[in-house]
């Protein structure tokens, strides 16, 4: 765990949940797994509120705990997981452009929420469709439970693990923590619910329709009265599924890129056919006939079986080896080989860092030692055709930046400088790492700089949301438009102006850390892909 990683996961933290769970995940972070009375004792915060926070993180998948054999129960910190909340608009947009705005609340409430029933989802969702509808509109609970089922369907929500029925039946004492587990085939199981009714607006003054206040009125409404279908099946979002989906998009793109738009159809269509039945660390995808593959092509795409077999070929003979030939059944057996296609996504994340850092004869040299593994200084002048003392210092730098290595191989014993090779070569996986470093570091920095920002104009953009406020209320009781004109008056021309610029700026640094939250996503697959096949 390196401190630029503890340093983002305590800026997401403290962004997302509040000083105290920050302060409490950060110190599982720090230290590892600890019980309960330790963490309060440490921190020096209440046993309450280690509590609450606790709570917070189980719930929302970024603290673990196990029961130990004396019976004490140790929470540990998930960092990958805290990450993850980087890409949480990714996830939410992805979802948005497969299943439309219902399929985005949907995902959005359970990563907001971190896990909840279907029917709350539901619920929520058909409420908050319902208040940006036209008035008299409303959304259908059947229309969002059907989108709830299709997404379960393709994995991108499944179930969380529960408390198995024969734990508590147990006649005896309870366990200090329960013991969660979940049958893989029940995983994506939706249960069968009739949800009937449709979405709420929220009404706008403090009273409802029976003019009573919100804080006299009961708490229970009429659907507790009955129990709910769906209790203790709880949800969350799938975000391996996601990644999933990430790395078959950036491969369909890097095809594109590579041949034409029908080979990157002709992909997508492959790794639409497996993404159900290839899991997400697997190294092929399963083997599909070109008759399958021909079956399987889009309606628009009108491409003969014969142009699809030249298509296949081209892509089985190409160097990177994206597609490869298994079998000689059905009309021949192809695979997308998805670690070799990271392997090059990665190798070129670096190439194009390179070339944007030190240059393009910098990438020209480095795209060399790529290719012949292990060269000395001397073939670098001579194969990329660039002056000794000019080859010289590129090498030095792009060695001290540790985009490359150096390796000594002696003649003799005695490592005598004048009886070695020096032999340069590029270790791809210590680059990745130390690229991903840097990569992390970025997000730290820009999420430092938009905090900066928005604190230096606080008292503005406080100012303008109360005038926002004001014009949306008078809006709504019919004022007219001078009234409104005079209220917009109250933000000066200079005030307008500091307010567009601050706009800008907090967009172009949240872009900045959706594009390097790309980068990372595609070199923390390759890190892991390598480290599972070693």
């Amino acid at each position: 765990m390196t401190q630029a990683e503890i340093k983002l996961c305590s800026l997401l933290l403290q962004e997302h949940f509040g000083e105290i769970v920050e302060k409490i995940g950060v110190h599982l972070i720090r230290t590892g797994s600890q019980p309960l009375r330790v963490i309060a004792h440490d921190t020096g915060t209440s046993l309450d509120q280690v509590k609450k926070a606790l709570c917070v993180l189980v719930q929302h998948n970024l603290v673990s705990y196990q029961v130990h054999k004396r019976g004490v129960v140790e929470y540990e910190a998930q960092c990958s997981r805290v990450l993850r909340m980087l890409r949480y608009p990714r996830y939410i947009y992805t979802t948005k452009t497969l299943y439309s705005d219902t399929g985005e609340l949907i995902v959005e409430e359970l990563l907001l929420n971190g896990k909840l029933t279907m029917s709350a989802v539901v619920k929520k969702v058909a409420d908050r469709l319902t208040e940006t509808m036209e008035d008299g509109k409303t959304m259908d609970y059947a229309e969002v439970s059907n989108t709830f089922v299709r997404l379960a369907d393709t994995h991108f929500v499944q179930r969380c693990p529960s408390v198995p029925t024969t734990e508590n039946s147990d006649p005896g004492p309870p366990p200090p923590a329960p013991t969660l587990v979940i049958n893989e085939k029940d995983m994506y199981l939706v249960p069968k619910l009739t949800l009937i009714g449709k979405g709420k607006r929220r009404r706008s003054s403090d009273e409802d329709a029976a003019g009573e206040p919100k804080a006299k009125r009961p708490k229970y409404t009429t659907d507790n009265k009955e129990p709910i279908p769906d209790d203790g099946i709880y949800w969350q979002a799938n975000l391996d599924r996601f990644h999933q989906h990430f790395r078959d998009q950036a491969i369909v793109s890097a095809v594109a890129n590579r041949m034409d738009q029908t080979s990157s159809e002709i992909v997508r269509t492959m790794l639409r056919m497996s993404e159900i039945t290839t899991s997400s660390s697997a190294p092929f995808t399963q083997p599909l006939s070109s008759n399958e593959i021909f079956r399987s092509l889009p309606v628009g795409y009108n491409i003969s079986k014969q142009v699809l077999d030249q298509y296949l070929t081209l892509l089985a003979d190409d160097p990177l080896e994206f597609v490869g030939k298994s079998g000689d059944s059905g009309g021949g057996m192809y695979v997308i080989n998805l670690h070799k296609a990271l392997a090059s996504l990665a190798t070129a994340t670096l190439e194009s860092v390179v070339q944007e850092r030190f240059g393009s004869r910098c990438a020209r040299i480095f795209r060399l030692v790529l290719q012949k593994k292990h060269i000395e200084q001397k073939q670098v002048e001579d194969f990329a055709m660039i002056p000794a003392k000019e080859a010289k210092d590129m090498l030095y730098k792009m060695l001290s930046e540790n985009f490359m290595s150096l390796q000594e191989i002696p003649k003799t014993p005695d490592h005598a400088p004048s009886r070695t090779f020096y032999l340069y070569t590029v270790n791809i996986l210590s680059a990745a790492r130390m690229l991903l470093h840097r990569c992390y570091k970025s997000i730290a920095n820009l999420i430092e700089r938009r905090q900066f920002e928005t604190k230096e104009n606080k008292r503005l953009l406080e100012k303008s949301q109360r005038v926002e406020a004001i014009i949306a209320s008078m809006q709504a009781t019919g004022a007219e438009e001078a009234q409104l004109q005079e209220i917009e008056e109250m933000i000066t021309a200079p005030e307008r102006q500091q307010l567009e610029t601050l706009k800008r700026n907090v967009n172009k640094l949240d872009a900045s850390e959706i594009q390097v939250d790309e980068t990372i996503f595609l070199l923390e697959s390759y890190i892991e892909c390598t480290m599972k096949r070693q």
